[in-house]
């Protein structure tokens, strides 16, 4: 089976909705998926006077002592609820790393808040082809950037990392101070001529008593509510307002089109064994970019075979995730007693330089790995020399940028989401190892752990919605609404023309809120035009 042969298209006769659903639900805004996407814009639209639906497929994860139970989470998957997805090319099963919770994936992100700096938004030469140009720049995202920033409680400073792009506005709070093996490691770093900065964090862990109550917040939910997660930071400041209502254990199945096929006029949501017809004027879609393309290749229809909002046959391709390592630095000597590591970060190499003709990538501290961690990659190794090795080690994360390949993408065969994807641009990423690997064993860490991550490692995921000013290249227009919808538009990483080599979170929020403010400024000129045709017509 090839990739090109795989788009399900409804077999004849098969209705695209049944013919009396079990309830029909009128919203004049429906989004669909509560993450960071979902949630950011259900918060920018709180006071507009629309009534808002957001939708999501799981339910509110509970505030437990089991959050911080790292067998719980690591050994037994706890939290991991999403279905099952299969690797395209050998037909392999894996549990991807997607979470379906209010909040989506920011219930268990560790909460790295970066802003992508200014070269990724440019098109841009790497080892491997071209990282192509965002269809707006910087300085159109940077005021919602700094809006982004308060929203969630950014912890960072201005001034340490060389590639950091300008900032309107310094950061709302002050960076989180390295603990003391991290301090140590900046310095050395900052020894052999590198530049260490304190990474921007949505983490409130500013004193020692709040960072025991975060040390497994990585990967993990955080029962003391000291992450900025978007349930925590956007969605209940949403609903608290009044005119938004939460959805939950409601799955979005399709999307109807209308008659004039210019406009979706429904989707159909699962909830138990009831289906829910929801009604709205408009329809925003945020649901992670690989769940958000399969709505679109299963909401395909007689009219629109390869599914919807995919006049360019790109719905679905140009999937991209990050090369990732992860880099395990022992020092047999040393017990590293930090609690939440996941304060350094270091750019030197991430763009183009005098000792690196191409991009190579991002390094940033994983939070503090423990024995369970590990065991869940080494289930054979025994857990005594498992935690002999976390209690001693230093923890890093790799990202290199994977650049968009339209081989690369989503698929749905028999009603389950395959992946395709073949990993690009490896050197840089090997090269970007072999240096930090220089650099940690010159800052004490003599023995090195490295493992490359895989299909299953897909946070980072993003790509499948490309937006851009060209319909035949693109699925969405600049401002993100599909060129073939008038009144679907999607908020999450699929819109992303490359992954740049940062984590995408606080991107996604801030084109929410660019988003958002794009969609009500139209609603804003819309009432206008209303009330002067009113008293236009009342003169006469």
């Amino acid at each position: 089976m090839s990739w090109e042969t795989i788009d399900e298209a409804p077999r004849p006769g098969t209705p695209l909705e049944p013919a009396s659903p079990d309830e029909v639900v009128r919203t004049d805004i429906a989004i669909i998926g509560s993450g960071m996407g979902g949630g950011t814009m259900a918060y920018a639209l709180k006071d507009s006077g629309a009534k808002v639906l957001l939708i999501e497929r799981g339910h509110r994860l509970p505030a437990e002592p089991e959050n911080s139970d790292l067998d719980e989470v690591y050994l037994k998957g706890r939290y991991k609820n999403a279905d099952t997805w299969f690797n395209g090319r050998t037909g392999e099963s894996f549990k991807p790393g997607v979470y379906y919770w209010v909040g989506g994936n920011t219930k268990v992100y560790g909460a790295c808040l970066p802003r992508f700096r200014a070269s990724d938004f440019e098109e841009t030469q790497h080892a491997e082809g071209v990282s192509p140009a965002w269809p707006f720049s910087y300085a159109d995202l940077e005021p919602y950037y700094t809006q982004a920033e308060k929203l969630f409680q950014v912890r960072g400073q201005i001034g340490e990392d060389p590639t950091e792009p300008p900032h309107s506005e310094a950061y709302p709070y002050p960076a989180l101070d390295h603990e003391p093996a991290i301090q140590d490691l900046a310095e050395s770093l900052r020894s052999q001529g590198l530049h260490p900065f304190r990474m921007a964090n949505g983490l409130d862990a500013d004193t020692p008593e709040k960072r025991a109550l975060c040390a497994t917040s990585d990967g993990a939910p955080n029962e003391a509510g000291l992450k900025s997660d978007a349930e925590k930071i956007a969605i209940n400041p949403a609903l608290e307002a009044g005119n938004t209502t939460l959805m939950t254990d409601t799955e979005v199945i399709r999307l109807i089109p209308g008659p004039d096929g210019r406009t979706i006029v429904a989707a159909l949501a699962r909830c138990d064994d009831r289906i829910i017809r929801i009604e709205a004027d408009k329809f925003i879609l945020a649901a992670g970019a690989v769940n958000s393309a399969a709505l679109l290749l299963r909401s395909a229809t007689k009219e629109h075979p390869h599914g919807l909002a995919n006049s360019s046959g790109l719905v679905g391709r140009n999937y991209m995730v990050h090369n990732s390592t992860f880099f395990i630095g022992i020092n047999p000597f040393k017990i590293n007693r930090t609690r939440w590591q996941k304060t350094l970060g270091l750019n030197d190499w991430y763009e183009a330089g005098p000792t690196n003709p191409y991009p190579l990538g991002n390094l940033q501290m994983l939070g503090k790995l423990r024995a369970s961690m590990l065991k869940m990659a080494r289930a054979w190794a025994p857990t005594p020399i498992l935690k002999a090795i976390s209690d001693r080690s230093i923890d890093i994360y790799l990202t290199t940028e994977d650049l968009p390949r339209r081989s690369n993408g989503v698929s749905i065969v028999n009603g389950k989401i395959h992946i395709w994807w073949v990993p690009n641009n490896l050197e840089p990423h090997a090269e970007l190892v072999r240096r930090v690997r220089r650099a940690v064993r010159k800052a004490g860490y003599p023995v090195i752990f490295t493992q490359r991550m895989g299909i299953e490692t897909n946070s980072h995921q993003c790509g499948t919605a490309v937006a851009g000013h060209d319909p035949d290249s693109s699925v969405l227009n600049p401002g993100c609404r599909t060129h073939d919808l008038d009144n679907l538009w999607i908020v999450d990483s699929s819109f992303f023309p490359s992954s740049a080599a940062l984590n995408p979170a606080l991107t996604i929020a801030a084109n929410a809120l660019r988003v958002a403010a794009g969609i009500l400024g139209e609603n804003t000129q819309r009432t206008v035009h209303v009330r002067q045709q009113r008293k236009s017509s009342t003169r006469r």
